[in-house]
């Protein structure tokens, strides 16, 4: 049941948003949707790189506190096979940093990925959007359409509830609601590694769908460790114009 949900969602996405594309937001442009395991991978073949999740045998999962999963990896998310489009995650701040220079682009600055997520800057924006308008969520005014815990509505999402203990499991890349300037799951699905400095603690941003409405909200800040490798932690890069 699963291979055909995610066939049906691969041929979905193939003609929505590549994982590619880029979106300009003034002075920078930013990937439209989060990169996907598709994507990493040319990363990986061609660099020869392991991520530290590879080398320790699996990324981690909060449970009763963070526990470690054998097998769980940017290939496997969940110990299971996954479809290319679905996002890279249990990828570290490091490496996602690679990954966007490898591409010629880099990740996110904090303050970028807060104007590209909450403020509308196309001319003519389709409804409900409205040109210069700053909104409490990429989704606009409230959170529908996002794939988050509970509160956002029904979601394209891929059900591992089976292997974890909370949530449904993230959405493949670009085929939830495109939200503010036409960007995909700024909001929710897996938080997002941007660049906010020296410091060893990196800002995630956006939320994911292990957690509700509140997380995606453009007040919300969080913070982990660069090292971090978790199952609802991806990225996207950007670009300076």
């Amino acid at each position: 049941m699963r291979s055909l949900m995610c066939l049906f969602l691969m041929l979905a996405f193939a003609g929505n948003a590549k994982a590619e594309e880029m979106v300009s937001i003034g002075s920078f442009e930013i990937d439209r949707t989060e990169v996907t395991i598709s994507a990493f991978r040319e990363f990986i073949d061609a660099t020869n790189t392991t991520t530290s999740a590879e080398i320790a045998g699996g990324g981690e999962v909060y449970e009763s506190g963070w526990v470690q999963k054998p097998g769980w990896t940017w290939r496997t998310p969940f110990g299971l096979p996954a479809s290319d489009t679905e996002p890279a995650v249990h990828v570290t701040f490091e490496e996602a940093s690679a990954y966007c220079a490898w591409r010629g682009k880099r990740l996110p600055t904090d303050a970028e990925w807060v104007e590209a997520a909450y403020t509308e800057r196309r001319i003519s924006p389709p409804a409900p959007f409205e040109p210069g308008v700053t909104y409490p969520y990429p989704t606009g005014m409230s959170p529908e359409g996002a794939n988050c815990l509970e509160g956002c509505g029904a979601s394209p999402a891929i059900d591992v509830s089976a292997v974890m203990r909370r949530g449904t499991g993230y959405a493949p890349a670009g085929t939830t609601r495109p939200g503010v300037n036409g960007l995909y799951d700024m909001g929710a699905n897996v938080w997002e590694w941007t660049e906010n400095g020296a410091s060893g603690q990196k800002t995630t941003r956006g939320g994911s769908w292990w957690y509700g409405p509140r997380q995606m909200h453009r007040d919300h800040i969080t913070t982990k460790p660069a090292g971090t490798a978790v199952v609802y932690v991806g990225f996207r890069c950007a670009r300076s114009l």
